[in-house]
């Protein structure tokens, strides 16, 4: 547990972490939701932050979030808060889908209040440990360094099909 946690009681700790981990449920939900909104409304943002935002609903992780939500229903709002990275396509594809904000908190609160019991109990110590057994083992250290380095690869190439689709959406058309 970070350290400025580490001295508060339990029932504090609980509920900050559950008023986080709902306010941030809640962010990625609207932030889905009205993007979806404008973008329903509007032309395709062509610059800035909308743009990247849009890019981002519109890519692979929120389209496998849109189909959980689609073949669980909204039991996969909840469950979601139990994986890691998988969480925040569930919850933005929720606002994609434009589920509507009482059935989303509804479905949100079991979740967030399991990720609060998790990490204000187990979670940090968990966490910890991982990253200690990997920082104190030449081959911990090593797998590290391989999946920051396969992630950083994935990002890269994705970019760049990213740059030539766009680069081939605006070359002129042949007359």
């Amino acid at each position: 547990m970070p350290d400025y946690l580490a001295s508060w009681p339990f029932w504090l700790v609980f509920a900050f972490l559950y008023l986080g981990a709902t306010l941030r449920g809640q962010a990625t939900y609207w932030l889905g939701r009205i993007v979806t909104e404008q973008t329903l409304r509007r032309v395709h943002p062509r610059t800035g932050w909308r743009r990247r935002v849009a890019q981002t609903l519109a890519g692979d992780g929120t389209q496998r979030g849109v189909a959980a939500i689609r073949r669980w229903g909204l039991v996969a709002i909840p469950f979601a808060y139990l994986t890691v990275g998988f969480q925040s396509m569930v919850l933005a594809a929720a606002g994609v889908l434009r589920v509507p904000w009482v059935p989303f908190t509804l479905a949100q609160l079991p979740g967030a209040l399991a990720w609060a019991a998790i990490y204000s109990t187990v979670g940090f110590a968990v966490w910890n440990a991982a990253i200690a057994a990997a920082a104190g083992s030449p081959w911990g250290i090593a797998t590290v360094v391989a999946i920051v380095g396969g992630v950083v690869g994935v990002v890269v190439v994705r970019r760049r099909r990213v740059r030539r689709a766009e680069a081939a959406d605006d070359a002129p058309l042949p007359s």
